[in-house]
């Protein structure tokens, strides 16, 4: 049995998971966390009828390289100040597991937190990229997921490998409210105001080093 630090999720979050709550998992590097990621997570909670959203700071995005990346306790903690929210959790959790990839960390979650309703999300920016993801297609069958809307990726998202491969199980956004229930693979695409905010823009200012 894989044991959970006592300082990755506080007392609360973990109750949650135990009793069977709906999870939304936003995992990223969070390189550094901002108000899209914020914006995702509240629309996620309202659209979704989430209990929780949980933020996965990665140690390291095998995707991404590993220059300029910021040591994973500031990432944290910054995330969880960005966060600022009682139903909103950042956590280092894939550290303490040990696992690199996404489908590595949901095996372990469900298997830890067997009652819990985890529901995968991401913005458009990750589905457009997602066929790059280790299995993804275990991924979508491990979880539903949602995918909201960020700024100039709804298109190259929408036409994208794995939505199109997953085309068929994509659902009505009029269903979005039961997604956790749903039998994966299930995904929705949410459309709302957006956010233009992005880490790389962040960095590229300078005020992020």
């Amino acid at each position: 049995m894989v044991r959970l630090a006592r300082d990755v999720l506080p007392p609360q979050a973990l109750a949650l998971a135990k009793g069977g709550a709906r999870i939304g998992l936003l995992g990223g590097s969070f390189n550094p966390a901002h108000e899209a990621h914020l914006h995702i997570s509240l629309i996620a909670l309202r659209r979704l009828k989430l209990d929780a959203v949980w933020w996965l700071v990665s140690p390291q995005n095998p995707l991404k390289s590993d220059a300029g990346m910021a040591p994973l306790e500031r990432r944290l903690a910054r995330a969880r100040d960005v966060a600022a929210r009682p139903n909103i959790f950042a956590t280092a959790i894939e550290a303490s597991l040990g696992t690199r990839f996404t489908i590595d960390t949901l095996s372990v979650l469900k298997r830890k937190f067997p009652k819990a309703r985890f529901v995968w999300l991401m913005g458009s920016d990750n589905l457009a990229e997602f066929h790059r993801w280790h299995r993804w297609e275990d991924i979508a069958k491990a979880v539903p997921m949602a995918v909201i809307a960020r700024p100039r990726f709804t298109t190259r998202a929408l036409a994208s490998p794995a939505a199109q491969q997953l085309r068929g199980a994509r659902k009505d956004v009029a269903e979005a409210a039961t997604l956790a229930e749903q039998e994966p693979p299930a995904w929705v695409f949410i459309q709302e105001r957006l956010n233009p905010a992005s880490a790389t823009a962040i960095r590229a200012r300078g005020v992020w080093r």
